[in-house]
């Protein structure tokens, strides 16, 4: 996979659709639903980043973003739940290692909406895009010892957890273990065509 091809796509973000969601590019008129969870260190406990102190930074964030995703340097979604009509959180990919053809993608949604299967509905659209738009040939995920949550999340969408990397990344000033789940093309084909045959 060429970095050309990467820039090319995500600076024309394309718009995602399930049953339920739609994944879109992340706007200003997003930062009162975007506010409401990432203000929240319930949700932010196991992530890199710290709660936003206020709605005028979570604004100020999205602005920078439009200018990311012009550049094709951005490659997440808004999730919007098409019953509430309301942004919920988001889905994407962090990075790509072009070389080998991989892409790791992250997460967040807020805590109102756990439990409705949102996570992994917009988690499968986004591989299935990394797998057939992009022609990856492995997606991983990664979190931080002890977010069960997320793991699940990684497991049901047919990832298999490889193990933890001891104190593999420092966040907010601690050294914390990484865990690595992943999922390779053939696998995902073979889950696509299980559930095709209704099995």
């Amino acid at each position: 996979m060429k970095k050309e091809k990467i820039y090319r796509v995500f600076s024309h973000l394309p718009e995602l659709t399930t049953q339920r969601l739609t994944l879109r590019k992340m706007m200003v008129l997003d930062a009162s639903d975007m506010y409401e969870y990432a203000s929240r260190t319930d949700v932010t406990k196991y992530l890199t980043w710290h709660p936003h102190p206020d709605r005028t930074y979570t604004k100020e964030y999205l602005q920078y973003l439009g200018s990311r995703y012009a550049g094709g340097m951005f490659y997440d979604w808004a999730i919007i739940f098409e019953p509430d009509c309301k942004m919920v959180g988001t889905c994407g990919f962090t990075s790509f290692d072009c070389a080998a053809d991989s892409g790791e993608v992250g997460y967040v949604l807020n805590p109102e909406y756990w439990g409705k299967g949102i996570a992994t509905e917009a988690l499968l659209r986004v591989m299935q895009f990394g797998f057939e738009t992009l022609g990856l040939h492995r997606i991983e995920a990664r979190f931080i010892e002890e977010n069960d949550r997320s793991r699940r999340v990684m497991e049901k969408v047919g990832m298999t957890f490889e193990g933890i990397h001891r104190e593999a990344m420092l966040i907010k000033g601690s050294y914390m273990n990484i865990g690595t789940c992943a999922i390779l093309r053939n696998e995902w084909e073979a889950l696509r065509a299980k559930k095709a045959r209704g099995e």
